[in-house]
Protein backbone atom coordinates (compact mmCIF):
# COMPACT_ATOMS: atom_id res chain seq x y z
CA UNK A 1 0.00 0.00 0.00
CA UNK A 2 1.53 3.35 -0.97
CA UNK A 3 1.58 6.43 1.38
CA UNK A 4 -1.01 9.44 0.32
CA UNK A 5 1.43 12.24 -1.02
CA UNK A 6 2.84 15.06 1.31
CA UNK A 7 1.24 18.38 0.62
CA UNK A 8 2.68 21.38 1.86
CA UNK A 9 0.67 23.06 4.79
CA UNK A 10 1.37 25.92 6.50
CA UNK A 11 0.69 25.83 10.89
CA UNK A 12 1.47 28.54 13.48
CA UNK A 13 2.89 28.19 16.83
CA UNK A 14 3.80 31.09 19.21
CA UNK A 15 3.09 33.45 16.14
CA UNK A 16 5.35 32.09 14.36
CA UNK A 17 4.34 30.07 10.87
CA UNK A 18 5.97 26.69 10.25
CA UNK A 19 5.05 25.20 6.40
CA UNK A 20 5.37 21.49 6.96
CA UNK A 21 4.71 18.02 5.03
CA UNK A 22 1.80 16.31 5.63
CA UNK A 23 -0.93 14.05 3.74
CA UNK A 24 -4.19 15.58 2.98
CA UNK A 25 -5.79 12.73 5.28
CA UNK A 26 -3.10 13.80 8.68
CA UNK A 27 -3.90 17.01 8.60
CA UNK A 28 -6.35 17.58 11.55
CA UNK A 29 -4.36 15.09 13.27
CA UNK A 30 -1.73 17.42 13.08
CA UNK A 31 -3.46 20.77 13.84
CA UNK A 32 -4.41 18.99 16.82
CA UNK A 33 -0.76 17.92 17.56
CA UNK A 34 0.29 21.37 16.77
CA UNK A 35 -2.16 23.00 19.42
CA UNK A 36 -1.28 20.64 21.82
CA UNK A 37 2.52 22.06 21.37
CA UNK A 38 1.27 25.42 21.32
CA UNK A 39 -0.10 24.88 24.86
CA UNK A 40 2.79 22.94 26.26
CA UNK A 41 5.05 26.26 25.05
CA UNK A 42 2.64 28.61 26.54
CA UNK A 43 2.89 27.01 29.61
CA UNK A 44 6.88 26.64 29.92
CA UNK A 45 7.22 30.29 28.51
CA UNK A 46 4.69 31.81 31.03
CA UNK A 47 4.76 35.61 31.55
CA UNK A 48 8.28 35.36 30.31
CA UNK A 49 7.79 36.76 26.77
CA UNK A 50 11.50 37.64 25.93
CA UNK A 51 12.25 33.60 26.77
CA UNK A 52 14.19 31.93 23.62
CA UNK A 53 11.77 29.93 21.38
CA UNK A 54 14.34 27.32 21.05
CA UNK A 55 14.48 26.97 24.52
CA UNK A 56 10.63 26.84 25.50
CA UNK A 57 10.37 24.58 22.43
CA UNK A 58 13.20 21.86 23.66
CA UNK A 59 11.91 22.03 27.17
CA UNK A 60 8.17 21.66 25.87
CA UNK A 61 9.63 18.90 23.92
CA UNK A 62 10.66 16.96 27.68
CA UNK A 63 7.37 17.95 28.94
CA UNK A 64 5.93 16.23 25.91
CA UNK A 65 8.02 12.95 25.56
CA UNK A 66 8.16 12.47 29.72
CA UNK A 67 4.18 12.42 29.28
CA UNK A 68 4.48 10.31 26.29
CA UNK A 69 7.16 7.85 28.19
CA UNK A 70 4.56 7.80 31.55
CA UNK A 71 1.99 6.53 29.50
CA UNK A 72 3.84 3.84 27.71
CA UNK A 73 4.86 2.74 30.83
CA UNK A 74 1.24 2.79 32.12
CA UNK A 75 -0.15 1.10 29.05
CA UNK A 76 2.98 -2.08 29.59
CA UNK A 77 1.79 -2.33 33.43
CA UNK A 78 -1.86 -2.91 32.32
CA UNK A 79 -0.31 -4.90 29.48
CA UNK A 80 1.09 -7.43 31.45
CA UNK A 81 -1.88 -6.97 34.16
CA UNK A 82 -3.96 -8.40 31.57
CA UNK A 83 -2.21 -10.95 30.16
CA UNK A 84 -1.64 -12.48 33.39
CA UNK A 85 -5.65 -12.22 34.07
CA UNK A 86 -5.89 -13.89 31.04
CA UNK A 87 -3.50 -16.34 31.95
CA UNK A 88 -5.21 -17.28 35.07
CA UNK A 89 -8.47 -17.62 33.14
CA UNK A 90 -7.37 -19.66 30.81
CA UNK A 91 -5.82 -21.87 34.08
CA UNK A 92 -9.15 -22.21 35.33
CA UNK A 93 -10.96 -22.94 32.41
CA UNK A 94 -8.76 -25.88 31.80
CA UNK A 95 -9.43 -26.89 34.96
CA UNK A 96 -12.99 -26.87 34.42
CA UNK A 97 -12.74 -28.87 31.72
CA UNK A 98 -10.19 -31.71 32.46
CA UNK A 99 -12.88 -32.10 35.73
Amino acid sequence: MTQPASEPFNIRILDREYTVGVAPDERDSLLSAARLLETKMREVRGSNRMAAVDRVAVLAALNLAHELEQLRNENASRDRELARTLSELNRRIDALASD
